[in-house]
């Protein structure tokens, strides 16, 4: 059986836990392939709010096996505080496997991440500092350790004393930071992290290959999003790993060959955290209604995203990058109250249009948007359960955007809940 990705196609939040949860009742596998705990999923149900950062959205259906794969690079310490809220609330955590390959987020990562953003100051790229990105260079660099590690106390010991070595003195010479107590880490991560870890560790690429070769459904599913790519983002803006639908190969081991459908995620309008170039941002009174209507503040920071209109030329190169086979269109009814909806169809930059992203960072920090102006619908969409319900204008805005980027939109979010949806002919 086929394997479906799910990806963000902006720049990460565009609600791609809702999706995957809303797919993931015809799945048997969720797998995350990709980024750490930096990414926060939010999905409500009969009105609980789950706020899932490393445990596959699939979690809330106890059909599914929710699996962390080999290109995921994780906190014990988060992974089992998460699962452990999941657990109080009544959900079934006892499926959860875990790659014996993923890397594993280490103390000296955090703090690493930590001094080097306060060393940049203004210069900073606005990350988490949960050590996503040192600990994905260590696995570039091959000094990581990871989940397998901790099922051998000899070779943890080893390797960490190895890589304590070397952080130990850039935190100490550069920093002016104490130095880190290797002991310390072994009682915690050899201690209740690897006894509650050791039984979900496996060889996911097996188990998922079982599941394709016994005619099962999986979902492999992404964290951030496109333009957050490490080779395709808006770099060095973008996160340390590969969210784009090919990541999803490597990060669970599957061959493209498996892969059936790519659907693409995106927001009505586009919002992003942190630093990096942002064409239609709205930084007046457009944005703070977005922000305020669309509840705008990072699941797992609270910081407050940025917001802006609709953008068709990221979209188009959002489609090419991942070979999107469709779209869900998230949060239209934020966009609910206003007279009129822009969209921005291309950039100029002087004399010179560009139909999808400019490759130079600096063109592209320079341009100027070009919007087409739309009718708003002021209606309530959030009872919306078909495309009758939908006022004409509404229709005529997901229609246009379709247009626009060259692939169907399928599903329009109009609500939070887990059945606020719009199914659209594909």
């Amino acid at each position: 059986m086929p394997a479906t990705v799910v990806v963000g196609t902006q720049w990460g939040d565009e609600g791609k836990g809702k999706l995957t949860d809303l797919i993931a009742r015809d799945m048997d596998m969720v797998v995350r392939y990709q980024g750490g705990h930096n990414a926060g999923h939010t999905v409500v149900v009969d009105g609980t709010s789950f706020a899932l950062q490393l445990v596959p959205s699939g979690v809330l259906y106890p059909h599914i096996t929710p699996v962390i794969g080999n290109g995921v690079v994780v906190d014990p310490g988060v992974l089992l505080d998460e699962l452990d809220t999941l657990a109080a609330a009544g959900v079934d955590v006892s499926r959860m496997v875990v790659s014996g390959n993923a890397h594993l987020i280490m103390p000296y990562h955090q703090e690493l991440d930590r001094v080097t953003e306060r060393y940049l100051g203004k210069n900073s790229l606005g990350t988490t500092r949960r050590g996503i990105g040192p600990a994905y260079a260590d696995k570039a660099a091959r000094v990581g350790l990871r989940v397998q590690d901790l099922l051998d106390a000899k070779i943890f010991r080893q390797k960490l004393e190895v890589a304590l070595k070397e952080k130990n003195a850039v935190l100490a010479k550069v920093y002016n930071r104490l130095p880190l107590d290797a002991e310390t880490i072994c009682e915690r991560y050899l201690g209740a992290y690897a006894e509650r870890i050791a039984p979900m560790v496996a060889d996911t690429v097996s188990l998922v290959h079982d599941a394709l070769e016994s005619a099962k459904h999986v979902l492999l599913e992404g964290a951030q999003a496109t333009f957050l790519d490490l080779d395709h983002g808006t770099y060095p803006f973008v996160t340390s790993s590969n969210p784009v639908a090919g990541g999803a190969c490597t990060g669970t081991g599957v061959g493209p060959r498996h892969v059936e459908a790519v659907i693409g995620v995106a927001k009505a309008y586009v919002t992003r955290v942190g630093a990096g170039p942002f064409p239609t941002e709205c930084d007046d009174a457009t944005g703070d209604v977005l922000v305020e209507r669309g509840h705008e503040y990072g699941t797992n920071t609270g910081r407050r995203r940025r917001c802006g209109w609709f953008d068709a030329v990221m979209l188009r190169q959002a489609v090419r990058l991942n070979s999107l086979s469709a779209v869900a269109l998230t949060k239209l009814d934020v966009l609910d109250t206003f007279d009129t909806v822009k969209v921005c169809v291309a950039y100029t930059d002087g004399e010179r249009r560009y139909e999808i992203p400019p490759y130079h960072q600096s063109v592209l920090h320079q341009v100027t948007p070009v919007y087409e102006e739309l009718p708003g619908w002021h209606t309530d969409l959030s009872g919306a359960t078909s495309l009758a319900d939908l006022p004409g204008p509404a229709k005529d805005y997901v229609a246009f955007l379709a247009e626009q980027i060259g692939v169907p939109i399928t599903l329009v979010g109009v609500g939070p809940g887990r059945t606020q949806f719009v199914r659209l002919a594909a």
